[in-house]
């Protein structure tokens, strides 16, 4: 089997969620001249899709599925936690401009891990929350082209690692790292 890891690879496509009944939905797509890039092996993207998109070579289009399983997983009724309204105070005030229904929200468990949650109501003592991913349950049908796929340069990889390790993980607008932008690699920055 070909090497996966290091490889950098460039796509443009459409996603769509594809539900029970069949229906699907368009759920994100690449902008003209801002491709989707990334380097293989470090988490950026879902394992099956980067190893479907690494085994093609450049100008081949693609049309896959993949399964919840092989996507973000089955939709659990037990990631919806409610949580007492006055967790989200702030110096005596509930935090309204960042609590709101459709929010995407850090929080931490008891171990002080953070993961993401999207807040689905706000009640009079009360906030739902639901942990499981906003994909997860449904199929995701990747359409689109291969621009690139090659191996990645050392200063590819030694700026992949440098955002990774800047604290914004290279999933973000970087301007945390504080050298004003990214160059690649990390899908949504600029």
């Amino acid at each position: 089997m070909e090497k996966l890891q290091n490889k950098f690879l460039s796509v443009s496509y459409q996603l769509y969620s594809i539900d029970d009944n069949g229906q699907k939905q368009l759920e994100e797509q690449t902008q003209t001249g801002r491709p989707f890039q990334f380097i293989s092996g470090y988490g950026f993207s879902l394992d099956a899709f980067e190893q479907k998109i690494a085994a093609l070579q450049q100008g081949e289009k693609f049309d896959f599925t993949l399964t919840p399983a092989e996507a973000f997983g089955e939709y659990f009724d037990e990631g919806v936690h409610t949580l007492k309204r006055d967790m989200f105070m702030i110096d005596g005030r509930f935090d309204e401009k960042n609590i709101y229904p459709g929010a995407v929200i850090t929080l931490m468990d008891s171990e002080e891990k953070r993961f993401m949650a999207r807040v689905t109501e706000v009640k009079a003592d009360s906030v739902v929350v639901d942990t499981n991913h906003p994909l997860a349950g449904l199929s995701l049908q990747f359409v689109g082209q291969v621009l690139e796929n090659r191996e990645a340069t050392p200063e590819e990889l030694q700026q992949m690692l440098h955002h990774m390790s800047c604290g914004c993980g290279g999933d973000c607008n970087c301007d945390d790292c504080g050298d004003g932008g990214c160059g690649g690699g990390c899908g949504g920055c600029h």
